[in-house]
């Protein structure tokens, strides 16, 4: 598989290549994994070698994969001089890059720093772990925004700025209205389509919550005006990433529903589900599946099922 010169041009080829617009999250849950007489990396590793086998044996292939590194973090224990959650996200990096070149990594890190920090935050994302995008928070604004787009416009990666999130908690803030009557999500949307604007095609996204559909609607509508420009070929469309699919209740067919109802590209949109494709058996309780690898495979052609982007 083989990508263009930016992030947008790699979402839509990989889009076009695997048929898929599915955002695979890769979240290990200790208890939810096999073989525990191995060291936590070689269980990381070992479950999700095994599906990645499985999607390649059955050709179902998602159209982004998203590590959250806190998953992998937390499973490290640094005061005793232990990485084995940095060093299992290592080997699935490798791992995605060597059996699914192309495919992009989008590496989930919710940073937001000032200036500084933010520029050394965006080179642990693109330099460290070689993503092909991040999540980044905008509370802070530009100087904090500014590093990673920076970093991202000149690598050809992506930047995916926090808009309007899947978490219940999140109308707390975003939902604020403004002195105009406009809620702030709206604010920071067109504060995100500023900075694509000022960057590189395609740098600048926004993650998009699949479960409040008619934000999502009147969302992807106004990423969709880019920068008002006439000739679609020059707007700037913001990418979406768009989690809540699965776990967290949201359709993946409603969700495409409103994007195609919102005149949104499908192309440069990944519907994300993370513990609805790779271990709902967690969350009801169950016991891990001996044909664990089968199930996921048969989760995410489900999604891509409905989603519906190759037909």
């Amino acid at each position: 598989m083989t990508g263009g010169n930016t992030f947008r041009d790699l979402l839509r080829t990989s889009a076009a290549e695997t048929g898929s617009i599915a955002c695979m999250g890769l979240d290990p849950i200790l208890e939810g994994l096999p073989s525990p007489e191995l060291s936590i990396s070689s269980r990381v590793l070992f479950f999700f070698k095994l599906i990645f086998e499985r999607m390649l044996h059955e050709k179902v292939l998602p159209g982004a994969f998203k590590p959250n590194i806190g998953f992998f973090h937390s499973l490290d224990d640094p005061m005793e001089g232990r990485y084995e959650g940095s060093r299992s996200l290592r080997e699935i990096v490798i791992l995605i890059r060597e059996l699914f070149p192309g495919i992009p990594v989008i590496l989930d890190m919710k940073r937001g720093d000032i200036a500084r920090s933010s520029a050394n935050y965006a080179a642990e994302a693109f330099k460290v772990w070689k993503a092909d995008a991040v999540t980044v928070s905008p509370y802070m604004g530009s100087d904090s925004v500014g590093p990673f787009i920076e970093l991202a416009s000149g690598m050809g990666r992506g930047v995916y700025i926090l808009n309007r999130t899947s978490n219940p908690g999140g109308q707390e803030l975003q939902n604020l209205s403004m002195a105009d009557g406009q809620p702030l999500y709206k604010h920071v949307a067109k504060q995100i389509i500023s900075w694509g604007v000022d960057a590189s095609a395609g740098t600048a996204g926004a993650v998009v919550g699949a479960t409040n559909p008619q934000e999502l609607f009147e969302l992807a509508r106004l990423y969709k005006e880019g920068n008002g420009t006439e000739d679609p070929a020059e707007k700037n469309i913001a990418p979406l990433l768009i989690p809540g699919v699965g776990g967290q209740g949201g359709s993946a067919s409603q969700t495409v529903g409103i994007l195609k109802s919102a005149g949104y590209p499908l192309e440069l949109a990944r519907v994300n589900s993370s513990s609805g494709l790779t271990h709902p058996w967690v969350k009801k309780g169950s016991p891990l599946p001996e044909d664990f690898a089968v199930q996921v495979v048969k989760n995410l052609k489900k999604m891509n099922q409905e989603l519906n982007y190759a037909e």
